[in-house]
């Protein structure tokens, strides 16, 4: 398998699907985790609705790298933009991901380090980066593409108080979901090369549930162009 694609939401997943040639539903033993396996500009590719949250989208990488063994892990979706650098709208390649919401610190550790594992910040693969950077930047222009931190935590970022509590403990994120870290964490722990595209829905303000909502369309369709010219680059190097 070339590459599993994975996304929390049907819509996330739908524009993929639709470009999925020969498109197969994958029998899993999980009610809630449809699997679609097809070609993707001839890549041999699994489409994969993880649902929301950490452990869903653990779960379905595991069972994802057990079963297809994909050379490539791509999740893409929506985040909500935490840093001022970032707007609506605009694009974040992933350099690395990390649990946000992860904390102990009554042990000793900074909040989001894993006792007992050698990381806990999941670097993303270089290679993959570039191409999804100079992707992003060809269909949106280069001012409205970020290369950085994403992290990741069973919250939707709903206030500015969130959003300024992770920014204290994780300056340099740039953007917070609810999957990607854990998609990264369970990739690097299985050695398979991983990227992270995300389009900003919201500022994760008070207005956050209200703007995902009214803008999401629009930025996914910004996001998918990117998705689908990166997967036509990685189509002559893997």
């Amino acid at each position: 398998m070339d590459v599993a694609l994975i996304a929390a939401m049907d819509e996330e997943v739908a524009a993929l699907r639709q470009k999925l040639h020969a498109e197969q539903e994958a029998a899993t033993p999980f009610a809630h985790l449809p699997i679609y396996r097809g070609k993707l500009h001839d890549l041999e590719a699994v489409v994969v609705r993880c649902g929301i949250g950490k452990v869903n989208a653990a779960l379905a990488t595991q069972y994802t790298i057990d079963h297809f063994n994909p050379q490539v892990i791509l999740t893409s979706g929506v985040a909500g933009g935490i840093s001022p650098q970032v707007s609506i709208g605009d694009i974040v390649v992933a350099t690395g991901a990390q649990q946000h919401d992860f904390d102990a610190r009554s042990f000793g550790y900074a909040r989001g380090v894993i006792p007992r594992l050698q990381e806990s910040l999941f670097p993303a693969d270089a290679r993959l980066a570039e191409l999804a950077a100079a992707a992003a930047a060809e269909q949106l222009g280069a001012h409205r593409v970020h290369k950085g931190l994403v992290v990741s935590g069973d919250l939707f970022v709903g206030s500015r108080e969130q959003r300024e509590e992770i920014l204290r403990f994780f300056p340099a994120a740039l953007c917070a979901d609810m999957e990607a870290a854990a998609i990264a964490h369970v990739a690097a722990l299985n050695r398979v090369p991983y990227l992270i595209v995300q389009a900003i829905s919201d500022e994760a303000d008070e207005q956050a549930s209200k703007a995902f909502y009214q803008t999401l369309e629009d930025v996914l369709a910004g996001l998918n162009a990117v998705v689908d010219r990166l997967l036509q680059d990685l189509r002559t190097r893997l």
